[in-house]
């Protein structure tokens, strides 16, 4: 799902990598894990209202966590895709 969140997200990545926000320097691969955690919509909602519209999962994990834990990564080789989908083997 990191090629349709990547897709999603496409131009919330142009205008906020390299932002920060509530202390967080904003990358992509941190973008990418927060969209995993909360969603794509979540995280537009968090880039977009500069960190005020947060998000937490039922164990405390937050938006901001997880741009801060996994920001920094390379994520060049993920492509984005619309229309990606997930193959079972």
């Amino acid at each position: 799902m990191c090629k349709v969140n990547k897709w999603i997200l496409r131009k919330d990545i142009r205008r906020s990598v390299g932002k920060t926000i509530n202390g967080i320097k904003i990358t992509e691969s941190g973008i990418l894990a927060a969209a995993h955690l909360s969603g794509a919509g979540n995280v537009k909602k968090y880039l977009r209202s500069n960190g005020v519209q947060g998000f937490s999962d039922a164990y405390g994990s937050s938006i901001k966590s997880y741009l801060k834990n996994f920001g920094g990564y390379n994520v060049s080789n993920i492509i984005a895709d619309q229309d990606a989908t997930v193959i079972n083997s």
